[in-house]
């Protein structure tokens, strides 16, 4: 895809399959057996057997290798293996791949995963620790030394520039955070299930990194997921109907780095979701009216704000009013917020499910769902729609 024209790939590969295993705080097993997991659980909901996969996807960050998790879970030869950079920003660029693979018929079935012991093994929030030297730490050499050691601490520097420049207070990121904890109350897959809060609870919370409290971050989570693409044609034979990949997108900006582009003209926008925006838009052929619901990554509140405003879906500065009417259904599986923190592709599933028209939280007639990628860095995004 170019960032100046539409692509060809929408509507040729379809998601037929998700399986997760249970979101902990401390899963008990490896990393591996949560990727197998997961990957099997996908494979039986799309009604294919392991000897139907040909292709896997995975994130660089991720421990379980395409060929170890191939053989443990009985997949047999590949003929298309990959994987994406940048954390969390490869959530959508996962299935991208899968679909370019499918839609060009390199693979037939491919299985894309996530799995990870994020609260009880290696803890990202944690910060920069042990890092070998690379061309890509280096940036971090230029805040490290001024205490800028976590993503929080990252995230807070873009997000008091966003107050600054649209005079707002912190309390503009508690309706973000009060929408994700509202639909994980009702998700029995939730960490958060049963566990509402309101704009008072998210104010009374600890500063983490001002000007983000607590409730402003995302969790730590246990957990595997696991999502099956094949062609849009062989989806119609599979149990569920298809979430058709009406547009997929990769998106780096100008003066990009990972989570410490603070060099930019500008601090108070996205502008790698503003590429992924501009492409998902063009190649769909839709607009920001015509999405029933928004699955939008939520590592941290103030660039869900962002987020909606790249996309168009109202004014720089007016997004947490826009998240306070309930404009667009947002996060209606409680996301990283409230139900766990999977990297994002427990947001892929859930868009999924809102196509299917299964998920706990289900918008009435939604037909188009607009999923993205971990924000701050090199991201990706996706349009799932229903089949015809």
């Amino acid at each position: 895809m170019s960032v100046r024209t539409r692509d060809g790939l929408g509507g040729k590969a379809a998601i037929v399959g998700i399986g997760a295993t249970e979101f902990s705080k401390e899963s008990g097993r490896s990393e591996l057996k949560l990727a197998v997991e997961a990957v099997r659980a996908a494979l039986d909901d799309a009604g294919l057997s392991p000897a139907d996969v040909d292709g896997m996807v995975t994130f660089t960050m991720d421990t379980n290798p395409e060929i170890t998790v191939a053989q443990a879970a009985g997949i047999g030869e590949l003929s298309f293996f990959s994987r994406v950079h940048y954390g969390g920003g490869a959530a959508c660029a996962t299935i991208q791949q899968a679909a370019l693979a499918v839609a060009s018929g390199v693979a037939e079935a491919v299985v894309c995963y996530r799995a990870f012991n994020e609260r009880s093994g290696r803890r990202f929030g944690s910060g920069v620790q042990r890092r070998e030297p690379s061309a890509e730490g280096a940036a971090l050499g230029w805040s490290l030394p001024f205490g800028l050691l976590t993503p929080a601490s990252w995230v807070a520097m873009a997000a008091q520039r966003y107050l600054h420049a649209y005079d707002l207070t912190p309390d503009a990121f508690g309706h973000v955070a009060v929408t994700d904890r509202k639909y994980a109350a009702t998700n029995p897959a939730a960490y958060f299930h049963g566990k509402p809060i309101t704009l008072a609870d998210h104010a009374a919370s600890r500063w983490i990194v001002e000007p983000l409290r607590l409730l402003d971050c995302c969790q730590e989570t246990d957990g595997g997921q696991a999502i099956v693409v094949t062609s849009v044609e062989r989806a119609r034979d599979l149990p569920h109907p298809p979430a058709v990949i009406t547009a997929a997108a990769q998106g780096a900006g100008r003066a990009q780095e990972q989570m410490t582009s603070f060099y930019r003209d500008d601090l108070s926008g996205l502008p790698e979701i503003s590429v992924v925006a501009r492409q998902l838009w063009r190649t769909s052929g839709l607009a920001p009216s015509d999405v029933d619901v928004g699955i939008l990554y939520d590592h941290f509140t103030p660039f869900v704000l962002m987020q909606l405003e790249e996309f168009g879906f109202c004014a720089p500065g007016e997004a947490a009013g826009f998240v306070a009417e309930e404009r667009l259904p947002l996060n209606t599986h409680g996301g990283q917020l409230g139900e766990a923190y999977l990297h994002g592709m427990n947001g892929v599933a859930e868009a999924v499910r809102q196509i299917r028209g299964t998920s706990v939280n289900q918008i009435p007639g939604a037909a188009h769902a607009l999923v993205t990628a971990g924000t701050g860095v090199p991201t990706s995004g996706l349009i799932l729609g229903a089949d015809g």
